[in-house]
């Protein structure tokens, strides 16, 4: 669960062929999975997983990419040559950016904490872990979350 210190922690991270790279000194707010349709459509894969990082405290190298908002409210960006998915920001959250737990170096140390839309979860997938599940959107533990950070290993 995430935790009231500021501990500095070297991130970083970069898409897949490197174009975009990401860095910063703090851990992420929170680290969640998504089983939103959005997101599954936007990764390609059976569910989505990232780290919720102050606006202040991550910096994408040259920049996080072309910015394409297909829903209101919900701004996600990719890098201009493989089209990694680098960076998410929701009108709902401000102040917090969301990172792709995949393309961070640190990834295996970022446990995600819980299962934001669980209840639309594929019916095949089963993820055998303790993190909390929330039927819907997660939006009042991503907003608890802000100022925040998740320590590696906090699950």
């Amino acid at each position: 669960m995430a935790q009231d210190d500021n501990a500095a922690m070297m991130i970083s991270g970069r898409c897949y062929c490197g174009a975009t790279t990401v860095h910063g000194e703090k851990p992420p707010q929170i680290v969640t999975y998504c089983h939103c349709d959005d997101c599954r459509r936007l990764s390609g894969a059976p569910v989505s997983a990232f780290a919720a990082f102050g606006e202040n405290d991550i910096t994408f190298e040259p920049d996080e990419g072309q910015t394409v908002e297909v829903v209101q409210g919900a701004r996600r960006s990719f890098c201009r040559q493989c089209g990694s998915s680098t960076i998410a920001l929701y009108d709902y959250a401000p102040g917090q950016v969301f990172v792709p737990i995949g393309i961070l170096d640190q990834a295996d140390q970022f446990a995600p904490v819980q299962h934001a839309h669980a209840g639309r979860c594929l019916s095949w997938l089963k993820i055998d872990d303790t993190a909390e599940r929330i039927a819907e959107s997660s939006r009042t533990q991503l907003a608890a979350a802000r100022g925040k950070v998740q320590k590696p290993g906090d699950a």
